[in-house]
């Protein structure tokens, strides 16, 4: 297969002109933004949550229709339980790694979760 020059030449000038109307208008393009866009995202503290130690299902409950173990912007123990994580019809107990306040959920009740995943997240 070959490339048409014409063809490439032709998308360079289009996106120089875009990128000079998005300049012109509220949007202003700085150099440092084009640069840095890979780094927009957080990354996660781990030392801040509590990750599954197994494969499984999780459960945000003891058994359905219970309140819940953990709400965002609850206060936790270190050792309270957050979480169940079934595997091969055993209910494991997930307890928390610290004291701190829910931040996030990472789940939905009854959802697979992988070995190393994110279950909750703390302040």
């Amino acid at each position: 297969m070959e490339i048409d020059k014409n063809i490439i030449l032709k998308l360079i000038s289009v996106l120089e002109d875009l990128k000079k109307s998005l300049n012109d208008k509220d949007y202003k393009i700085k150099p440092d933004d084009l640069e840095n866009q890979t780094n927009i995202v957080e990354k996660e503290d781990p030392k801040k949550s509590v990750k599954s130690p197994i494969v499984g299902t999780a459960y945000l409950a003891p058994e359905p229709g219970a309140k819940k173990f953990v709400e965002v912007g609850k206060k936790i123990k270190k050792g309270d339980t957050v979480i169940i994580v079934e595997a091969m019809k055993t209910m494991n107990h997930i307890p928390s790694s610290q004291d701190g306040t829910v931040k996030k959920i990472c789940v939905e009740d009854g959802q697979p979760v992988e070995f190393g995943q994110n279950l909750i997240i703390f302040e």
